[in-house]
């Protein structure tokens, strides 16, 4: 078992208006979220970054690594995996965010797991908001954190933004909510085109340290009733405390558009 899903379906229904209802965008934590056997498996197995061919992300933009291909996978990974795309899940996440019609991705395009070691971070950035294989909207992003005795000064905070869009250009205003990676911490959020989010400041944990996490995203056969966005790759924003930098503007720019390099094929 990964998950007891009476108390989920318990939690969905207790917390579903306050998900629905938050600002800026709706998201919720939730703690001690999977059985603690499933979950310190999934710790205990988690590859190192030397152990395999990881995705590489290093720019000044993103530094992490990541691995969507399930098969490639430890047993104990895998197996939160395909049950976070379950139909138990998918009810779990129905009620919660009242969103219905959920459709998993079989492909966990850009899930997987995601691993940062020192230096690792991710900016402020909207995520795609279409899947290029099966041509459906995202809606959702879970996220379960693997990381025992993680440290206030190592970094690597979760972070939730406000902002608008003024001539197609996203402006952040503040930060909402950081949110530290713990071991079992589950994250969920609703995905649009102002869930700004990300752990833009490096991260700085000790030598055999790594920010672990298994992600998922979900879909549904139309978008949201206010979608008017066109399909559109991972879109970067500068914080306003950020350094003006038309290096980084650039960057910015052609990261919008596609990958910068990388070694996923």
């Amino acid at each position: 078992m990964i998950f007891d899903y009476a108390k989920l379906d318990t939690l969905a229904t207790q917390e579903a208006a306050h998900y629905q209802g938050k600002q800026p965008y709706p998201y919720a934590v939730f703690d001690d979220f999977a059985l603690v056997s499933a979950a310190t498996a999934a710790l205990e197995s988690f590859p190192r970054p030397d152990s395999m061919a990881f995705y590489k992300y290093d720019n000044p933009l993103e530094k992490k690594l990541a691995m969507d291909q399930i098969g490639k996978l430890p047993q104990p990974i895998a197996s939160i995996l395909t049950e976070l795309n379950s139909v138990s899940f998918l009810r779990f996440l129905e009620t919660l965010t009242g969103i219905s019609g959920l459709i998993p991705d079989p492909y966990y395009r850009g899930g997987g797991i995601h691993q940062s070691e020192s230096g690792g971070k991710l900016d402020i950035h909207i995520d795609f908001n279409n899947h290029p294989k099966l041509n459906i909207y995202r809606r959702l992003n879970a996220i379960l954190y693997l990381n025992k005795d993680w440290q206030p000064d190592y970094n690597g905070y979760f972070e939730i933004w406000d902002g608008y869009q003024k001539r197609q250009a996203h402006v952040l205003t503040q930060k909402i909510e950081s949110i530290a990676p713990l071991f079992n911490r589950f994250v969920i959020f609703s995905t649009s085109e102002r869930s700004y989010h990300g752990f833009p400041d490096p991260i700085q944990c000790p030598p055999g340290v790594t920010r672990k996490s298994i992600a998922v995203y979900y879909y549904t056969a139309t978008g949201p009733k206010d979608a008017s966005a066109d399909p559109h790759s991972t879109t970067f924003i500068a914080r306003p405390d950020d350094p003006n930098s038309p290096e980084l503007d650039s960057l910015r720019e052609k990261r919008n558009k596609n990958r910068l390099s990388t070694n996923i094929t």
